[in-house]
């Protein structure tokens, strides 16, 4: 299926890298024009330099409500609309630690760029968009199941997906769409510097036998993101390579 995204503008965080830079690649070989937005200027430079034509870089922590703000105007000041959001900027915890162990600090970290961080955005960017508007959030597998010592990740990953299904149905009158993808375990700079050996062992958890590309986590949220998926909406799709179906 041919997506045609000519005319549409979006709007990507965490766009500098991973999954982020992939969906910006995907949505501008469709013909969008992207906004990149990403903690790292360079980052967010390099990836719309890559893309070329009409895309931006514009710098932003998504964890400071003023930063998502001006993110969103920075975008609208270059495109004159905002059609598509994809809202991908997210952290892991680097170090497993129960519960008891978790340092209050570690907790709000991740929760205030991987849940706190998704609720600015929406919050700013569901009230400028126009009927036929979509927003894919970049949740994850943890979304459904859990890990060991991962509690600040795993919450924010659960509570994402109820988020998104609270503005899919604020906004269905609007005529604007809310989903979730579910990525499974992707071979992105996150996971740089990991045991080769636990590596080997996440990979053989897939039925598919491997980690996911960027490239097929930015397929499925850009089909999502496109009038393809017009009757889709609050959903939350895994695109686990089977991890969830064990």
């Amino acid at each position: 299926m041919d997506i045609d995204l000519t005319g549409k503008s979006a709007l990507v965080t965490g766009g500098g890298s991973g999954i982020g830079a992939a969906c910006v690649r995907e949505l501008a070989a469709c013909g969008a024009k992207v906004a990149i937005a990403d903690l790292s200027a360079a980052a967010a430079r390099a990836v719309a330099d890559e893309v070329g034509g009409d895309a931006t870089a514009i710098t932003a922590d998504v964890s400071n409500p003023g930063d998502v703000s001006r993110m969103v105007t920075e975008t609208l000041d270059a495109f004159g609309s905002l059609d598509i959001a994809v809202n991908n900027a997210g952290v892991g915890m680097p170090t497993k630690a129960s519960i008891g162990a978790t340092e209050i600090a570690e907790w709000r970290r991740v929760l205030s760029i991987n849940l706190d961080g998704a609720f600015y955005c929406m919050r700013a960017q569901l009230p400028v968009m126009r009927q036929g508007g979509a927003i894919v959030n970049l949740a994850s597998v943890m979304s459904s199941v859990a890990a060991e010592g991962a509690s600040g990740y795993v919450a924010s990953k659960h509570a994402l997906v109820g988020l998104t299904k609270t503005a899919a149905l604020d906004y269905a009158v609007a005529g604007i769409r809310v989903n979730a993808v579910g990525a499974g375990f992707v071979d992105t700079p996150l996971l740089d510097g990991r045991d080769p050996r636990w590596l080997a062992a996440i990979a053989a958890a897939h039925p598919l036998g491997r980690l996911a590309d960027a490239s097929e986590i930015a397929s499925a949220v850009v089909f999502l993101a496109s009038p393809a998926a017009s009757f889709i909406t609050g959903a939350y799709i895994p695109v686990d390579g089977g991890y969830l179906a064990r």
